[in-house]
Parts: structure tokens; sequence; C-alpha cells
């Protein structure tokens, strides 16, 4: 059976981009039930279990009528997730009311970390500064390199990964970015004595709080992927958290004359 074809067009900034629906991108990584597997903040493996009670086994591998699983995650440490000011704040607001839109104009940036005097690996202000690109667009993905695809097994607990200066993070709110994307469980240092700079600094907490910005953590953008703009979908569950499992999508922008 052939698959229809799906060919969306959109304006933005007053150019027409044509899009191949059939063509997604997908750059959140998979949760398995299976080590290795990504993880950070010494969270517990994710892992899928059958619900047991009184005879009934919610597996049909074991011997079960029906599967009836339970699902044990953490957004925060396991796999791909997409996380709104409530991270770092006690205002009643939630992931899901955070992100109201779903579809942006987004760049794909990749960066090498620099390393500091103190061995921290670090995506400098000046980095974001020069990689950010004319074409106005809301949300910046950035791929770190070298793009290595076992990061989408690694566990990050206790390895002090890259992160990223606040004072570049600042730049990008100027520049008008609303929703950030990066290959990273963070974008702060491990362990920063809870002051979360970066957070802070994206969100304009406390002080002019933006609400509607997200930050997705610990996805991964396939080598083939170059760099350029894209149309990203971000996908949520519908759920009262400060976060969400997510999977963020891109699309080709191709430019009609």
């Amino acid at each position: 059976m052939s698959v229809p074809q799906m060919i969306a067009s959109i304006d933005y900034q007053g150019q027409t981009y044509r899009i191949d629906l059939n063509r997604p991108i997908d750059i959140s990584i998979r949760l398995q039930d299976e080590d290795p597997q990504v993880k950070a903040w010494y969270a517990p493996s994710f892992r899928i279990e059958p619900v047991r009670a009184e005879g009934f086994i919610g597996d049909i591998a074991e011997g079960g009528s029906i599967n009836f699983k339970n699902l044990h995650i953490n957004p925060h440490g396991n796999g791909t997730h997409t996380e709104c000011v409530a991270h770092i704040s006690d205002l009643d607001l939630s992931i899901d009311r955070a992100l109201r839109r779903y579809f942006y104009v987004a760049q794909v940036l990749s960066l090498r970390p620099e390393k500091q005097s103190n061995g921290d690996k670090l995506i400098t202000e000046q980095q974001l500064k020069d990689g950010l690109g004319e074409h106005p667009v809301e949300a910046l993905i950035i791929r770190t390199k070298p793009n290595d695809p076992r990061k989408r097994q690694r566990d990050y607990s206790g390895k002090n990964p890259t992160y990223l200066d606040h004072k570049g993070v600042k730049h990008l709110v100027k520049k008008g970015i609303n929703h950030l994307l990066l290959d990273l469980p963070s974008v702060d240092r491990e362990e920063d004595g809870g002051k979360f700079l970066a957070h802070k600094a994206f969100w304009s907490y406390p002080k002019n709080t933006r609400r509607e910005a997200t930050i997705t953590e610990m996805i991964y953008v396939p080598a083939e992927v170059p760099d350029g703009i894209y149309l990203l979908d971000i996908n949520i569950i519908s759920i009262e958290s400060d976060a969400s499992p997510s999977k963020p999508i891109l699309y080709a922008l191709i430019k009609q004359s």
C-alpha cells in the first residue's frame, strides 16, 4: 500500500516554505526497559512492569490474557523531556498549561564545548552569539560535538557534563528564543550549589518570568541532519507536572521561490 503524499506549506516572516509531512526527523531518545539507557541525576532506570494482583498478571508473555503494565519514570532523569519554569519555582503552572503551541521555526546549531581552567566543558556566551543566525526563529536546538551516538545510552550521573554559560542564555532570550532544546541533561552545571543560573536566565525568573518558555533536554540530533532552519513540533503528554516526557520532531523547510 502506497503512502499518500502529504505536503504542507507555511508562510513565515514573508517567506513561503514547503514541508513534507511524510519525512519527520525524530530527535527524541527512545525510552527502553533495558540497560544501558540514558539517564541523569542518579534517577532509577526507566522500567516497565506488569500489574500483578490476586492471580492476575498483566503480561501475555507470562500467561496473562492482556498486557496491562506500569511505567516507572522520572521525567527529568529518564530520557528526552520538556520542562517549564515550575521546575525551579513554586508557581502554579504545569508544562501542559505552559506549552500552548506546538509548532515553531527552529535553528539546529552544532557547537563544540570549550574546556575551562577548572576542567568544566562549557558552551560559551561567544559561541551562542556567533552561532545564532540572522534568520528569526523561536526555538534553538543545540547539538554538541562530538556527536557520539552513545548519547542515547549514557548515564550522566556524577560526570559533570557540558552546560551553558548563563550569560549566553540571556543573549538567547534577548534574541527571542522561547524554546531551547539540547542534547545534554541540563542547561546548568550538575553541581552548582542550587544556583540554576542558566535556568533562571532562560525563564527570566523571578522578575520577568517567561511562563510560556520551555527547555527540552536529552535529545539526540542524528549526524546526517545538517545545521540550519527547520519546522519543530514539540510533543508532550497532558500532565499536571513541571515536566513531561517529550518527542520533538523536525521537518525540513524547503524555500519556495
